[in-house]
This record gives C-alpha cells, structure tokens and sequence, in this order.
C-alpha cells in the first residue's frame, strides 16, 4: 500500500543556503538509490524563503523503511535538523484523488 507524506521545516535565516544544498544532495541520493521512493519533491516558500516544504510517496512500507534506514537520511538529517527553528514536522495522508494512478 502507498504511502503519501509531507515535510514541513522552517530553516534559520543564516542557514538557507546550507538547508538548500543538503536537500539538492539528498536528492541526488534518493533519485539514484531509492526506486521504491516513487516521488520526492521539495519546495521553498516564494514569501519566506525560511520555509520549506517535502512531499514524499512511497511505493510501500519496505520503501519506507528502506529510505528510512538509509545512511543519506542520518547524514541529512544531522545537517537539515540543527538549522531549523522548530524541527521537522511530518504528516501521514490517505490519498483522495490525483491525476495519476498509483
């Protein structure tokens, strides 16, 4: 069964751009080494470039734990989650509707 989530992070204003690097990183990781992590995708807020937010869809639990395990999440995390002002905020949802089909 699918799992759809998202990620929501406020960056410090001095830690933008290191915020940003680690997620083009991470990225690069999970595109290469995660076929079970149908999509990631982040995004940061046009009027709070502090903001940010991730929206993941795993192919399945095992996907999920395997991105989960995964040295590239120890390594972003250790970099992504000191620089946020309130850490990391992660919703679970069931999907509704979309113009894909899963």
């Amino acid at each position: 069964m699918p799992i759809y989530m998202t990620a929501r992070f406020q960056a410090r204003p001095e830690s933008v751009e290191k915020c940003r690097q680690a997620i083009r990183e991470f990225l690069d990781h999970i595109r290469t080494h995660e076929p079970g992590t149908r999509l990631y995708a982040a995004w940061q807020e046009k009027e709070d470039p502090t903001r940010f937010l991730h929206v993941f869809w795993f192919e399945s639990e095992e996907a999920q734990q395997t991105h989960r395990g995964s040295e590239a999440v120890r390594r972003f995390t250790s970099i992504l989650y000191p620089e946020t002002v309130a850490g990391v905020e992660f919703t679970t949802y069931d999907q509704v509707a979309a113009n894909f089909s899963v």
